[in-house]
Protein backbone atom coordinates (compact mmCIF):
# COMPACT_ATOMS: atom_id res chain seq x y z
CA UNK A 1 0.00 0.00 0.00
CA UNK A 2 1.45 3.39 -0.98
CA UNK A 3 0.96 6.66 0.85
CA UNK A 4 -0.85 9.88 -0.04
CA UNK A 5 -3.91 8.45 -1.76
CA UNK A 6 -6.99 10.62 -1.65
CA UNK A 7 -9.44 10.24 1.27
CA UNK A 8 -12.01 7.51 0.77
CA UNK A 9 -14.68 10.13 0.01
CA UNK A 10 -12.65 12.20 -2.48
CA UNK A 11 -10.13 15.03 -2.26
CA UNK A 12 -8.59 16.33 0.96
CA UNK A 13 -10.72 19.30 2.01
CA UNK A 14 -9.47 22.77 2.87
CA UNK A 15 -12.41 24.93 3.94
CA UNK A 16 -10.40 28.10 4.59
CA UNK A 17 -11.11 31.02 2.26
CA UNK A 18 -8.20 32.78 0.51
CA UNK A 19 -6.81 35.68 2.58
CA UNK A 20 -8.65 38.52 0.81
CA UNK A 21 -11.97 36.65 0.77
CA UNK A 22 -11.50 35.72 4.44
CA UNK A 23 -11.06 39.38 5.42
CA UNK A 24 -14.17 40.36 3.46
CA UNK A 25 -16.14 37.52 5.04
CA UNK A 26 -14.95 38.55 8.49
CA UNK A 27 -16.16 42.13 7.93
CA UNK A 28 -19.52 40.94 6.63
CA UNK A 29 -19.89 38.48 9.55
CA UNK A 30 -20.07 41.35 12.04
CA UNK A 31 -23.67 41.77 10.93
CA UNK A 32 -24.55 38.07 11.20
CA UNK A 33 -26.11 36.32 14.14
CA UNK A 34 -23.24 34.64 15.98
CA UNK A 35 -22.74 31.53 18.09
CA UNK A 36 -19.93 31.12 20.64
CA UNK A 37 -18.38 27.71 20.06
CA UNK A 38 -18.04 25.28 22.97
CA UNK A 39 -14.78 23.49 23.72
CA UNK A 40 -15.89 20.39 21.80
CA UNK A 41 -17.19 22.43 18.86
CA UNK A 42 -13.85 24.26 18.64
CA UNK A 43 -12.06 20.91 18.30
CA UNK A 44 -14.54 19.72 15.68
CA UNK A 45 -14.44 22.91 13.62
CA UNK A 46 -10.63 22.96 13.51
CA UNK A 47 -10.57 19.45 12.06
CA UNK A 48 -13.41 20.24 9.67
CA UNK A 49 -11.68 23.34 8.34
CA UNK A 50 -8.21 21.81 7.89
CA UNK A 51 -9.46 18.66 6.17
CA UNK A 52 -8.89 16.10 8.94
CA UNK A 53 -12.61 15.30 8.72
CA UNK A 54 -12.60 15.00 4.91
CA UNK A 55 -14.94 14.43 3.09
CA UNK A 56 -17.12 16.62 5.36
CA UNK A 57 -17.45 20.27 4.36
CA UNK A 58 -19.37 21.37 7.44
CA UNK A 59 -21.61 20.23 10.26
CA UNK A 60 -24.00 17.45 9.24
CA UNK A 61 -27.46 18.26 7.92
CA UNK A 62 -30.35 16.09 9.09
CA UNK A 63 -30.25 13.57 6.23
CA UNK A 64 -26.53 12.90 6.75
CA UNK A 65 -26.98 12.84 10.52
CA UNK A 66 -29.82 10.30 10.36
CA UNK A 67 -27.83 8.14 7.94
CA UNK A 68 -24.69 8.22 10.10
CA UNK A 69 -26.64 7.31 13.25
CA UNK A 70 -28.50 4.46 11.56
CA UNK A 71 -26.07 3.16 8.91
CA UNK A 72 -22.65 4.57 9.81
CA UNK A 73 -22.58 6.26 6.38
CA UNK A 74 -23.33 9.66 4.92
CA UNK A 75 -26.45 9.87 2.74
CA UNK A 76 -24.07 9.62 -0.26
CA UNK A 77 -23.02 6.17 0.94
CA UNK A 78 -19.52 7.23 2.06
CA UNK A 79 -18.45 5.55 5.31
CA UNK A 80 -18.57 8.00 8.26
CA UNK A 81 -19.19 6.61 11.76
CA UNK A 82 -19.53 9.59 14.16
CA UNK A 83 -22.07 12.46 13.90
CA UNK A 84 -20.30 15.84 13.69
CA UNK A 85 -23.00 18.25 14.83
CA UNK A 86 -23.34 21.88 15.87
CA UNK A 87 -25.55 21.89 18.96
CA UNK A 88 -27.15 25.22 19.90
CA UNK A 89 -29.64 26.51 22.44
CA UNK A 90 -33.38 26.65 21.70
CA UNK A 91 -33.25 30.43 22.01
CA UNK A 92 -30.53 30.75 19.37
CA UNK A 93 -32.25 28.22 17.10
CA UNK A 94 -35.41 30.34 17.08
CA UNK A 95 -33.40 33.33 15.80
CA UNK A 96 -32.14 31.59 12.64
CA UNK A 97 -33.55 29.69 9.68
CA UNK A 98 -32.37 27.73 6.68
CA UNK A 99 -30.58 29.99 4.22
CA UNK A 100 -29.14 32.33 6.86
CA UNK A 101 -25.41 32.78 7.32
CA UNK A 102 -24.12 32.83 10.90
CA UNK A 103 -20.74 33.65 12.46
CA UNK A 104 -19.02 31.07 14.64
CA UNK A 105 -16.72 32.55 17.29
CA UNK A 106 -14.13 31.17 19.68
CA UNK A 107 -14.19 31.70 23.46
CA UNK A 108 -12.68 35.18 23.06
CA UNK A 109 -15.15 36.26 20.38
CA UNK A 110 -12.84 35.82 17.38
CA UNK A 111 -14.72 34.77 14.22
CA UNK A 112 -13.36 31.37 13.18
CA UNK A 113 -15.80 30.61 10.37
CA UNK A 114 -19.21 31.35 8.93
CA UNK A 115 -21.88 28.74 8.36
CA UNK A 116 -24.51 28.65 5.65
CA UNK A 117 -27.44 27.36 7.67
CA UNK A 118 -29.00 24.23 6.26
CA UNK A 119 -31.24 22.16 8.50
CA UNK A 120 -32.26 23.20 12.03
CA UNK A 121 -33.81 20.38 14.03
CA UNK A 122 -34.25 18.80 17.45
CA UNK A 123 -32.60 15.36 17.38
CA UNK A 124 -33.74 12.17 19.06
CA UNK A 125 -30.78 11.84 21.41
CA UNK A 126 -31.89 8.43 22.67
CA UNK A 127 -31.71 7.14 19.09
CA UNK A 128 -28.30 8.80 18.68
CA UNK A 129 -26.85 7.30 21.84
CA UNK A 130 -28.16 3.81 21.07
CA UNK A 131 -27.26 3.93 17.38
CA UNK A 132 -23.77 5.41 17.69
CA UNK A 133 -22.60 4.13 21.09
CA UNK A 134 -24.80 1.07 21.53
CA UNK A 135 -26.05 2.15 24.96
CA UNK A 136 -28.07 4.75 26.85
CA UNK A 137 -26.04 4.31 30.07
CA UNK A 138 -24.92 7.74 31.30
CA UNK A 139 -21.75 6.26 32.77
CA UNK A 140 -20.50 6.50 29.18
CA UNK A 141 -18.94 9.99 28.86
CA UNK A 142 -20.46 10.60 25.42
CA UNK A 143 -23.95 9.77 26.69
CA UNK A 144 -23.46 12.02 29.71
CA UNK A 145 -22.28 14.80 27.40
CA UNK A 146 -25.17 14.45 24.95
CA UNK A 147 -27.86 14.38 27.61
CA UNK A 148 -26.54 16.80 30.19
CA UNK A 149 -24.07 19.18 28.57
CA UNK A 150 -24.80 19.42 24.83
CA UNK A 151 -27.45 21.89 23.64
CA UNK A 152 -30.83 20.52 22.48
CA UNK A 153 -30.99 21.74 18.85
CA UNK A 154 -28.70 20.85 15.92
CA UNK A 155 -27.75 23.13 13.04
CA UNK A 156 -26.23 21.77 9.85
CA UNK A 157 -24.53 23.61 7.02
CA UNK A 158 -21.42 24.32 4.97
CA UNK A 159 -18.48 26.12 6.55
CA UNK A 160 -16.29 28.93 5.30
CA UNK A 161 -13.10 29.23 7.35
CA UNK A 162 -11.78 32.74 7.98
CA UNK A 163 -9.24 32.23 10.77
CA UNK A 164 -7.65 29.12 12.25
CA UNK A 165 -8.20 28.54 15.97
CA UNK A 166 -5.24 29.93 17.92
CA UNK A 167 -2.97 27.65 19.94
CA UNK A 168 -0.22 29.13 22.06
CA UNK A 169 1.24 25.78 23.12
CA UNK A 170 3.50 23.36 21.21
CA UNK A 171 3.13 25.20 17.90
CA UNK A 172 6.01 23.22 16.40
CA UNK A 173 4.02 20.02 16.91
CA UNK A 174 0.69 21.14 15.43
CA UNK A 175 0.28 20.16 11.78
CA UNK A 176 -2.67 20.17 9.41
CA UNK A 177 -3.22 17.07 7.25
CA UNK A 178 -1.71 18.85 4.24
CA UNK A 179 1.34 19.94 6.26
CA UNK A 180 1.94 16.47 7.66
CA UNK A 181 1.56 14.87 4.23
CA UNK A 182 4.12 17.33 2.87
CA UNK A 183 6.56 16.47 5.68
CA UNK A 184 6.17 12.77 4.88
CA UNK A 185 6.83 13.48 1.19
CA UNK A 186 9.91 15.56 1.98
CA UNK A 187 11.34 12.83 4.22
CA UNK A 188 10.51 10.09 1.73
CA UNK A 189 8.18 8.29 4.14
CA UNK A 190 6.02 6.10 1.91
CA UNK A 191 4.52 3.96 4.67
CA UNK A 192 3.53 5.50 8.01
CA UNK A 193 1.99 3.72 10.98
CA UNK A 194 0.08 5.96 13.41
CA UNK A 195 -0.13 5.40 17.16
CA UNK A 196 -3.22 6.92 18.78
CA UNK A 197 -2.90 7.72 22.48
CA UNK A 198 -4.50 9.84 25.20
CA UNK A 199 -2.17 8.65 27.97
CA UNK A 200 1.51 9.03 28.84
CA UNK A 201 3.74 6.49 27.10
CA UNK A 202 6.02 4.14 29.02
CA UNK A 203 8.58 1.48 28.05
CA UNK A 204 5.93 -1.05 26.97
CA UNK A 205 4.39 1.50 24.60
CA UNK A 206 7.79 2.24 23.09
CA UNK A 207 8.44 -1.46 22.57
CA UNK A 208 5.08 -2.14 20.93
CA UNK A 209 5.29 0.89 18.61
CA UNK A 210 8.83 -0.02 17.58
CA UNK A 211 7.76 -3.58 16.81
CA UNK A 212 4.63 -2.42 14.95
CA UNK A 213 6.66 -0.13 12.71
CA UNK A 214 9.28 -2.84 12.17
CA UNK A 215 6.67 -5.50 11.32
CA UNK A 216 5.09 -3.44 8.52
CA UNK A 217 8.38 -1.80 7.46
CA UNK A 218 7.00 1.69 8.10
CA UNK A 219 7.94 4.89 9.83
CA UNK A 220 6.12 5.79 13.04
CA UNK A 221 3.84 8.75 13.76
CA UNK A 222 3.06 9.26 17.45
CA UNK A 223 -0.23 11.14 17.11
CA UNK A 224 -1.67 11.86 20.57
CA UNK A 225 -5.03 13.49 21.16
CA UNK A 226 -4.72 16.92 22.79
CA UNK A 227 -8.34 18.04 22.49
CA UNK A 228 -11.01 16.57 24.79
CA UNK A 229 -10.33 13.11 26.15
CA UNK A 230 -11.84 11.11 29.02
CA UNK A 231 -12.51 13.04 32.26
CA UNK A 232 -9.67 12.37 34.68
CA UNK A 233 -7.01 11.84 32.00
CA UNK A 234 -3.55 13.36 32.47
CA UNK A 235 -3.52 16.91 31.06
CA UNK A 236 -2.05 17.25 27.58
CA UNK A 237 0.73 19.64 28.66
CA UNK A 238 2.20 16.94 30.90
CA UNK A 239 1.66 14.22 28.32
CA UNK A 240 3.33 16.12 25.49
CA UNK A 241 6.40 16.80 27.63
CA UNK A 242 6.51 13.05 28.36
CA UNK A 243 6.25 12.25 24.63
CA UNK A 244 9.10 14.64 23.87
CA UNK A 245 11.30 12.86 26.43
CA UNK A 246 10.41 9.53 24.82
CA UNK A 247 11.09 10.66 21.25
CA UNK A 248 14.85 10.54 21.71
CA UNK A 249 14.65 6.83 22.56
CA UNK A 250 13.62 5.87 19.01
CA UNK A 251 16.15 5.32 16.23
CA UNK A 252 17.03 8.57 14.48
CA UNK A 253 14.80 9.79 11.64
CA UNK A 254 12.30 6.94 12.10
CA UNK A 255 9.69 8.58 14.30
CA UNK A 256 7.71 11.80 14.35
CA UNK A 257 5.48 13.44 16.99
CA UNK A 258 2.47 15.52 15.98
CA UNK A 259 -0.59 16.61 17.99
CA UNK A 260 -4.24 16.00 17.13
CA UNK A 261 -6.81 18.49 18.54
CA UNK A 262 -9.59 15.91 18.54
CA UNK A 263 -12.57 15.83 20.88
CA UNK A 264 -12.84 12.12 21.60
CA UNK A 265 -16.22 10.53 22.20
CA UNK A 266 -14.80 7.27 23.63
CA UNK A 267 -17.02 5.50 21.11
CA UNK A 268 -15.19 2.18 20.90
CA UNK A 269 -15.59 0.39 17.54
CA UNK A 270 -17.18 3.32 15.67
CA UNK A 271 -14.59 5.71 17.04
CA UNK A 272 -11.85 3.38 15.84
CA UNK A 273 -13.13 3.73 12.26
CA UNK A 274 -13.20 7.49 12.79
CA UNK A 275 -9.59 7.46 13.99
CA UNK A 276 -8.60 5.46 10.91
CA UNK A 277 -10.31 7.93 8.55
CA UNK A 278 -8.60 10.86 10.29
CA UNK A 279 -5.15 9.20 10.10
CA UNK A 280 -5.71 8.38 6.42
CA UNK A 281 -6.43 12.07 5.86
CA UNK A 282 -3.15 12.91 7.59
CA UNK A 283 -1.28 10.66 5.16
CA UNK A 284 -0.87 7.51 7.26
CA UNK A 285 -1.09 4.04 5.76
CA UNK A 286 -1.48 2.03 8.98
CA UNK A 287 -3.07 2.47 12.41
CA UNK A 288 -2.16 0.58 15.58
CA UNK A 289 -5.35 -0.68 17.25
CA UNK A 290 -5.32 -2.23 20.69
CA UNK A 291 -7.78 -4.07 22.90
CA UNK A 292 -10.92 -2.01 23.52
CA UNK A 293 -9.55 0.86 21.42
CA UNK A 294 -11.19 4.19 22.41
CA UNK A 295 -13.39 2.39 24.94
CA UNK A 296 -14.67 4.26 28.01
CA UNK A 297 -14.25 1.38 30.45
CA UNK A 298 -17.09 -0.14 32.42
CA UNK A 299 -20.80 0.65 32.53
CA UNK A 300 -22.97 1.23 35.59
CA UNK A 301 -23.26 -2.55 36.11
CA UNK A 302 -19.50 -3.05 36.07
CA UNK A 303 -19.43 -4.60 32.59
CA UNK A 304 -17.27 -3.39 29.70
CA UNK A 305 -19.18 -1.20 27.24
CA UNK A 306 -17.49 -2.96 24.30
CA UNK A 307 -15.84 -6.30 23.71
CA UNK A 308 -12.03 -6.35 23.80
CA UNK A 309 -11.69 -6.99 20.05
CA UNK A 310 -14.86 -5.33 18.69
CA UNK A 311 -12.88 -2.32 17.47
CA UNK A 312 -10.28 -4.43 15.69
CA UNK A 313 -12.96 -6.54 14.01
CA UNK A 314 -14.93 -3.53 12.77
CA UNK A 315 -11.85 -1.83 11.31
CA UNK A 316 -10.69 -5.11 9.73
CA UNK A 317 -14.09 -5.34 8.05
CA UNK A 318 -13.72 -1.86 6.49
CA UNK A 319 -9.96 -1.38 6.05
CA UNK A 320 -10.00 -2.13 2.32
CA UNK A 321 -12.74 0.45 1.74
CA UNK A 322 -10.86 3.01 3.84
CA UNK A 323 -7.50 2.08 2.27
CA UNK A 324 -5.70 2.06 5.61
CA UNK A 325 -4.38 -1.09 7.26
CA UNK A 326 -4.80 -2.11 10.88
CA UNK A 327 -1.81 -3.20 12.95
CA UNK A 328 -3.12 -5.18 15.94
CA UNK A 329 -1.76 -4.01 19.28
CA UNK A 330 0.45 -6.72 20.77
CA UNK A 331 0.39 -6.53 24.54
CA UNK A 332 3.96 -6.25 25.81
CA UNK A 333 5.01 -7.54 29.23
CA UNK A 334 8.31 -7.33 31.11
CA UNK A 335 10.05 -10.69 31.64
CA UNK A 336 12.36 -10.14 34.61
CA UNK A 337 14.42 -13.24 33.91
CA UNK A 338 15.13 -11.98 30.37
CA UNK A 339 15.46 -8.32 31.44
CA UNK A 340 13.37 -7.26 28.45
CA UNK A 341 9.86 -6.69 27.13
CA UNK A 342 8.30 -9.48 25.08
CA UNK A 343 4.86 -9.99 23.50
CA UNK A 344 2.60 -11.71 26.00
CA UNK A 345 1.91 -14.54 23.53
CA UNK A 346 5.64 -15.30 23.37
CA UNK A 347 6.08 -15.87 27.10
CA UNK A 348 6.44 -19.26 28.73
CA UNK A 349 6.11 -20.89 32.13
CA UNK A 350 9.74 -20.13 32.92
CA UNK A 351 9.24 -16.38 32.49
CA UNK A 352 8.79 -14.20 35.55
CA UNK A 353 6.38 -11.50 34.36
CA UNK A 354 6.24 -8.11 36.05
CA UNK A 355 3.45 -5.61 35.45
CA UNK A 356 2.17 -2.30 36.78
CA UNK A 357 -1.41 -1.42 35.82
CA UNK A 358 -2.65 2.10 35.22
CA UNK A 359 -4.46 1.97 38.56
CA UNK A 360 -1.28 0.85 40.32
CA UNK A 361 0.74 3.60 38.62
CA UNK A 362 -1.72 6.23 39.83
CA UNK A 363 -1.55 4.77 43.36
CA UNK A 364 2.24 4.94 43.38
CA UNK A 365 2.20 8.53 42.15
CA UNK A 366 -0.45 9.47 44.74
CA UNK A 367 1.51 7.90 47.57
CA UNK A 368 4.97 8.96 46.37
CA UNK A 369 6.10 5.33 45.99
CA UNK A 370 8.85 3.98 43.75
CA UNK A 371 8.19 3.48 40.03
CA UNK A 372 10.83 1.06 38.70
CA UNK A 373 13.02 1.86 35.69
CA UNK A 374 11.87 -1.29 33.88
CA UNK A 375 8.36 0.19 33.75
CA UNK A 376 9.11 3.74 32.57
CA UNK A 377 11.97 6.08 31.78
CA UNK A 378 13.20 8.22 34.70
CA UNK A 379 12.60 11.54 32.92
CA UNK A 380 9.01 10.50 32.06
CA UNK A 381 8.37 9.56 35.70
CA UNK A 382 9.91 12.85 36.86
CA UNK A 383 7.57 14.75 34.52
CA UNK A 384 4.56 12.91 35.93
CA UNK A 385 5.67 13.58 39.50
CA UNK A 386 5.97 17.32 38.76
CA UNK A 387 2.27 17.59 37.91
CA UNK A 388 0.97 14.69 40.02
CA UNK A 389 2.56 15.11 43.46
CA UNK A 390 1.73 12.77 46.35
CA UNK A 391 -1.72 13.29 47.79
CA UNK A 392 -0.45 14.96 50.96
CA UNK A 393 0.92 17.73 48.73
CA UNK A 394 -2.19 18.10 46.58
CA UNK A 395 -5.06 20.49 47.09
CA UNK A 396 -8.49 19.02 47.74
CA UNK A 397 -12.16 19.90 48.13
CA UNK A 398 -14.47 18.63 50.84
CA UNK A 399 -17.98 18.99 49.42
CA UNK A 400 -20.87 18.71 51.90
CA UNK A 401 -24.40 18.17 50.59
CA UNK A 402 -27.64 17.73 52.50
CA UNK A 403 -30.97 19.30 53.43
CA UNK A 404 -31.29 22.73 54.99
CA UNK A 405 -30.75 22.30 58.73
CA UNK A 406 -28.92 18.99 58.35
CA UNK A 407 -25.77 20.35 60.01
CA UNK A 408 -23.55 20.90 56.96
CA UNK A 409 -22.37 24.38 57.92
CA UNK A 410 -21.71 23.44 61.53
CA UNK A 411 -19.58 20.44 60.57
CA UNK A 412 -17.84 22.46 57.86
CA UNK A 413 -16.84 25.11 60.39
CA UNK A 414 -15.63 22.49 62.85
CA UNK A 415 -13.59 20.81 60.10
CA UNK A 416 -12.09 24.15 59.04
CA UNK A 417 -10.91 24.81 62.60
CA UNK A 418 -9.35 21.36 62.93
CA UNK A 419 -7.53 21.78 59.61
CA UNK A 420 -6.31 25.23 60.64
CA UNK A 421 -5.09 23.75 63.91
CA UNK A 422 -3.10 21.15 61.94
CA UNK A 423 -1.63 23.94 59.76
CA UNK A 424 0.32 23.76 56.54
CA UNK A 425 -2.44 24.59 54.04
CA UNK A 426 -4.52 27.60 52.98
CA UNK A 427 -8.18 26.83 53.75
CA UNK A 428 -11.28 28.46 52.25
CA UNK A 429 -14.85 27.92 53.45
CA UNK A 430 -17.52 28.24 50.74
CA UNK A 431 -20.68 27.98 52.81
CA UNK A 432 -24.03 28.20 51.03
CA UNK A 433 -25.20 31.39 52.72
CA UNK A 434 -21.79 33.07 52.42
CA UNK A 435 -21.60 32.29 48.69
CA UNK A 436 -25.16 33.49 48.13
CA UNK A 437 -24.26 36.81 49.73
CA UNK A 438 -20.88 37.42 48.08
CA UNK A 439 -20.91 35.49 44.81
CA UNK A 440 -24.51 34.84 43.79
CA UNK A 441 -26.56 37.67 45.29
CA UNK A 442 -28.46 38.22 42.02
CA UNK A 443 -29.64 34.60 41.78
CA UNK A 444 -33.03 33.29 42.80
CA UNK A 445 -33.99 29.73 43.74
CA UNK A 446 -35.17 28.26 40.45
CA UNK A 447 -33.50 25.03 39.39
CA UNK A 448 -31.49 26.92 36.78
CA UNK A 449 -30.23 29.44 39.36
CA UNK A 450 -29.47 26.74 41.94
CA UNK A 451 -27.41 24.88 39.36
CA UNK A 452 -25.56 28.06 38.43
CA UNK A 453 -24.82 28.78 42.09
CA UNK A 454 -23.36 25.29 42.61
CA UNK A 455 -21.29 25.56 39.41
CA UNK A 456 -19.86 28.84 40.69
CA UNK A 457 -18.95 27.18 43.97
CA UNK A 458 -17.37 24.32 42.02
CA UNK A 459 -15.35 26.71 39.87
CA UNK A 460 -13.97 28.61 42.87
CA UNK A 461 -13.22 25.32 44.65
CA UNK A 462 -11.43 24.00 41.55
CA UNK A 463 -9.15 27.05 41.48
CA UNK A 464 -8.37 26.63 45.18
CA UNK A 465 -7.70 22.91 44.70
CA UNK A 466 -5.56 23.45 41.59
CA UNK A 467 -3.32 25.80 43.56
CA UNK A 468 -2.77 23.39 46.43
CA UNK A 469 -5.31 24.78 48.91
CA UNK A 470 -8.24 23.21 50.72
CA UNK A 471 -11.80 24.20 49.77
CA UNK A 472 -14.65 23.32 52.14
CA UNK A 473 -18.04 23.67 50.44
CA UNK A 474 -21.36 23.43 52.26
CA UNK A 475 -24.29 24.10 49.91
CA UNK A 476 -27.52 22.09 49.78
CA UNK A 477 -26.62 20.94 46.22
CA UNK A 478 -29.82 18.93 45.74
CA UNK A 479 -29.25 17.67 42.19
CA UNK A 480 -27.07 14.66 41.33
CA UNK A 481 -26.13 15.93 37.86
CA UNK A 482 -24.79 19.24 39.18
CA UNK A 483 -22.78 17.45 41.86
CA UNK A 484 -21.30 15.18 39.17
CA UNK A 485 -20.34 18.20 37.06
CA UNK A 486 -18.57 19.74 40.07
CA UNK A 487 -16.79 16.44 40.81
CA UNK A 488 -15.63 16.19 37.18
CA UNK A 489 -14.44 19.81 37.34
CA UNK A 490 -12.32 19.29 40.47
CA UNK A 491 -11.14 15.67 40.39
CA UNK A 492 -8.47 16.12 37.68
CA UNK A 493 -6.93 18.91 39.75
CA UNK A 494 -6.69 17.25 43.16
CA UNK A 495 -8.90 15.49 45.67
CA UNK A 496 -12.70 15.57 45.80
CA UNK A 497 -14.41 14.18 48.87
CA UNK A 498 -18.22 14.28 48.82
CA UNK A 499 -19.92 14.06 52.22
CA UNK A 500 -23.64 13.45 52.40
CA UNK A 501 -25.07 14.87 55.62
CA UNK A 502 -28.07 12.55 55.74
CA UNK A 503 -29.93 13.97 58.75
CA UNK A 504 -33.65 13.04 58.35
CA UNK A 505 -36.13 15.66 57.16
CA UNK A 506 -38.15 15.68 60.38
CA UNK A 507 -35.05 16.52 62.45
CA UNK A 508 -34.04 19.24 59.99
CA UNK A 509 -37.53 20.75 60.33
CA UNK A 510 -37.37 20.57 64.11
CA UNK A 511 -34.06 22.46 64.11
CA UNK A 512 -35.29 25.17 61.74
CA UNK A 513 -34.49 28.46 63.48
CA UNK A 514 -35.58 30.64 60.54
CA UNK A 515 -38.97 29.03 60.04
CA UNK A 516 -38.18 28.19 56.41
CA UNK A 517 -39.76 24.75 56.43
CA UNK A 518 -42.99 26.09 57.92
CA UNK A 519 -43.14 28.79 55.22
CA UNK A 520 -42.46 26.17 52.55
CA UNK A 521 -45.26 23.91 53.81
CA UNK A 522 -47.57 26.93 53.86
CA UNK A 523 -46.69 27.66 50.23
CA UNK A 524 -45.03 30.98 51.07
CA UNK A 525 -41.60 29.75 49.88
CA UNK A 526 -41.73 28.02 46.51
CA UNK A 527 -39.37 25.26 45.28
CA UNK A 528 -37.98 24.49 48.73
CA UNK A 529 -35.69 21.45 48.86
CA UNK A 530 -37.25 18.50 50.67
CA UNK A 531 -40.76 19.95 50.60
CA UNK A 532 -41.78 21.21 47.15
CA UNK A 533 -38.54 20.41 45.33
CA UNK A 534 -36.67 17.09 45.41
CA UNK A 535 -33.36 16.27 47.04
CA UNK A 536 -31.53 13.59 45.02
CA UNK A 537 -29.65 11.43 47.51
CA UNK A 538 -25.97 10.80 46.59
CA UNK A 539 -25.26 7.21 45.60
CA UNK A 540 -21.46 7.23 45.81
CA UNK A 541 -20.50 9.77 48.45
CA UNK A 542 -17.14 9.17 50.12
CA UNK A 543 -18.81 9.56 53.57
CA UNK A 544 -22.35 9.62 54.96
CA UNK A 545 -22.96 11.44 58.26
CA UNK A 546 -26.24 11.60 60.20
CA UNK A 547 -26.06 14.39 62.78
CA UNK A 548 -29.02 12.92 64.61
CA UNK A 549 -26.60 10.43 66.14
CA UNK A 550 -23.23 12.22 66.07
CA UNK A 551 -21.96 15.58 67.31
CA UNK A 552 -20.39 18.11 64.91
CA UNK A 553 -17.04 17.73 66.69
CA UNK A 554 -17.02 13.96 66.30
CA UNK A 555 -18.20 14.26 62.69
CA UNK A 556 -15.32 16.62 61.89
CA UNK A 557 -12.90 14.26 63.66
CA UNK A 558 -14.09 11.33 61.53
CA UNK A 559 -13.63 13.39 58.39
CA UNK A 560 -10.08 14.18 59.47
CA UNK A 561 -9.44 10.44 59.88
CA UNK A 562 -10.93 9.81 56.42
CA UNK A 563 -8.67 12.44 54.87
CA UNK A 564 -5.66 10.84 56.57
CA UNK A 565 -6.67 7.38 55.34
CA UNK A 566 -7.00 8.73 51.79
CA UNK A 567 -3.52 10.21 52.02
CA UNK A 568 -4.46 13.92 51.89
CA UNK A 569 -3.21 14.60 55.41
CA UNK A 570 -0.07 13.52 57.22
Amino acid sequence: MGAYKEPHGGELKNLYLPAEEAEAEKRAAREFASWDLTERQLCDIELLLNGAFSPLDGFLDKADYDSVVEKMRLSSGVLWPIPITLDVSEEFAKSIQSGDRIALRDLEGVIIATLDVGDVWTPDKDAETQGVYGTTDETHPAIHYLRNIANPVYVGGRLRGVEAPIHYDFKHLRNSPAELRERFRKLGWRKVVAFQTRNPMHRAHQELTLRAAFDVEANLLIHPVVGMTKPGDVDHFTRVRCYEHLLGRYPEQTTMLSLLPLAMRMGGPRETLWHAIIRKNYGCTHLIVGRDHAGPGKDSRGDDFYGPYDAQELLKEHEEELDISMVPFRMMVYAENRAQYVPVDETGDADHILNISGTELRRRLAEGLDIPDWFSFPDVVAELRRTHPPRHKQGFTVFFTGLSGSGKSTIANALMVKLMEAGGRAISLLDGDIVRKNLSSELGFSREHRDLNIRRIGYVASEITKNGGIAICAPIAPYALTRRIVRDMISPLGGFIEIHVSTPLEICEDRDRKGLYAKARAGIIKEFTGISDPYEVPENAEMVIDTASISPDLAAHRIMLKLEAMGFLR
